[in-house]
């Protein structure tokens, strides 16, 4: 979709897709220093976070841009540009998915500020080619690589400033989720988000965002009360309840690049609560018993008890496929054991059953697999001791349990996973409800309120095997489409879904079409899956 915009210029945008990291659920004292495929959250922009241009920009009234103009698009910023020549240009081209590691974008504008962010839109209106905004790099369909088309990648990742105020915490766009919790964490606070660590706060939010604490707080996007926001025509608004509220609104839950580039979040803070955290782990036999005694327990628990359950086979498990249960419980420690009971008493004894007690920032770091990390080590870059992985995934949202041909469907991709060759393949369910539900549908973008889980279909693989990888998790979406429908998660985009507007908002995709054309009346930010 492209349309021309208020400079006459026709360009992309994009929609950012964030999400957690790791398609294992490691126990929660045991740390694992590796960022494997996405799983639980995760965890968006054009509206700064990963996102991407999708269609080639054109127009006869702009000229390419020549290497003076580069040169001067470098002099008028406080960041960096890094251009094909540069020494930097391979490293900051990078994704945090080595699929993607062949994308070669025009350029990436490292920017600093939202004046630089607006310089780098109005070069690109001004020369007719396309942005791919980034902020953690986890799109899954690859949208903020900026390579195809080639597009001007502007990366948020330089503004990364997290600060605690009185109650509040303001956070950059580029912020890596390590980064924010080892801020907040330190100070005694707490904010609901993923558990990946190299995952931007930007995708994340601006999607939704769930995570460990989303039943307890809600939402990632549920705790932001104002953002700073650079529109289409370069101006910079700050967003709230009592300024532009159907901005606010929209970018709450209706994910990246159809509005403008955020360029930093406010969110509300907690007092940093103490977490029993627990690990289970069963043979995939009692797999049929635990998966219907869990979607009706954990749904519909104590809202400050979270669970993810997960079924996974390939490589990795060379003895068979595996099921794993992570949970956390932010309620009086005495009462963790009568709140598991609720499904342990429904279900044959776990092989592994592991618990503990953990502050807030303990158990999101190790979470993180960075509990035994430096926290200026808890990344993929140079110096870092995350590994990158390629990975591919798609989703669902999830509003009835499954019945047992459901659960006999689900299992039988579970047993292809352990065939197919992938090195860890499979699904993630992760427990919605609790405070998510206490927000009407329409009070926010975010329609999924009433449901009852989300959905990851996940495969990491070997390097050339993104095809196969691509096949599992569709293959595997479209085996469960017959029992949880055509619902989405914008966060965990997938490209080939056709019916995406109803399937990622429902019936908030009018209100956010409404809200583009206000914002972006000349749809400067376009992209494969738009409102």
């Amino acid at each position: 979709m492209t349309s021309v915009s208020r400079r006459g210029v026709l360009v992309a945008g994009a929609l950012g897709t964030l999400a957690a990291c790791s398609t294992d659920s490691p126990s929660p004292t045991t740390p694992t220093p590796t960022t494997p495929s996405p799983t639980t959250s995760s965890t968006t922009p054009t509206s700064a976070g990963s996102a991407s241009a999708s269609a080639t920009a054109t127009s006869s009234a702009a000229a390419a841009p020549t290497k003076a103009d580069w040169a001067q698009l470098g002099k008028s910023v406080q960041g960096t540009l890094s251009l094909p020549s540069d020494a930097t240009y391979d490293q900051v081209r990078l994704t945090e998915n080595r699929r993607y590691d062949g994308e070669k974008p025009l350029a990436v504008l490292s920017v600093q500020d939202a004046k630089d962010v607006a310089a780098g839109l109005a070069f690109a209106q001004d020369h007719a080619i396309p942005v791919a905004v980034r902020s953690g790099g986890h799109s899954y369909p690859g949208w903020s690589g900026g390579g195809n088309p080639k597009a001007l990648v502007i990366d948020c990742r330089p503004m990364n400033a997290v600060r605690v105020g009185n109650g509040s915490v303001t956070i950059g766009s580029g912020a890596a989720l390590a980064s924010v919790y080892d801020t907040v964490g330190n100070a005694g606070r707490a904010i609901a988000a993923g558990s990946c660590a190299t995952v931007g706060i930007a995708g994340l939010t601006l999607g939704g965002g769930v995570g460990v604490l989303t039943r307890a707080l809600g939402l990632t996007a549920d705790q932001v009360t104002s953002m700073e926001v650079v529109l289409a025509d370069g101006s910079i608004k700050t967003v709230s309840e009592q300024s532009e509220p159907d901005l606010l609104w929209a970018l709450r839950g209706g994910g990246g690049g159809h509005l403008g580039v955020v360029t930093s979040f406010e969110l509300t803070t907690a007092a940093a609560p103490t977490l029993q955290t627990v690990y289970l782990q069963w043979p995939i036999s009692a797999a049929e018993q635990v998966i219907e005694a869990w979607q009706s327990w954990a749904p519909r628990a104590d809202a400050r008890l979270w669970s993810t359950l997960k079924a996974l086979g390939g490589q990795k498990h060379g003895s068979g496929p595996v099921l794993l249960l992570s949970g956390t419980w932010t309620g009086p420690p005495g009462s963790f054991d009568q709140q598991l009971s609720g499904l342990l008493d429904h279900v044959p004894p776990p092989g592994t059953d592991t618990r503990g007690s953990r502050s807030y920032l303990d158990a999101m770091l190790s979470y993180a697999g960075c509990s035994s990390i430096p926290i200026d080590r808890c990344h993929t870059g140079p110096g870092g001791s995350l590994t990158r992985e390629a990975f591919a995934a798609t989703s669902h949202v999830v509003y009835d349990p499954l019945d047992a041909g459901g659960t006999s469907d689900l299992l039988d991709q579970v047993q292809a996973a352990q065939d197919s060759g992938l090195l860890e393949a499979g699904i993630s369910i992760d427990a919605l409800g609790g405070k998510v539900r206490d927000v009407d549908s329409d009070a926010t973008a975010f329609v999924h309120r009433k449901a009852l889980a989300t959905v990851q279909y996940t495969a990491t693989f070997p390097p050339g095997d993104a095809k196969t990888a691509d096949s599992f998790v569709r293959g595997f979406r479209a085996a469960m489409t017959p029992h949880w429908g055509n619902h989405a998660y914008v966060n965990y985009a997938d490209s080939s879904i056709s019916d995406y507007q109803d399937a990622y908002f429902g019936a908030n995709a009018d209100k956010l079409a409404h809200v583009r054309a206000t914002y972006d009346p000349d749809g400067f930010f376009t992209q494969p899956q738009d409102f």
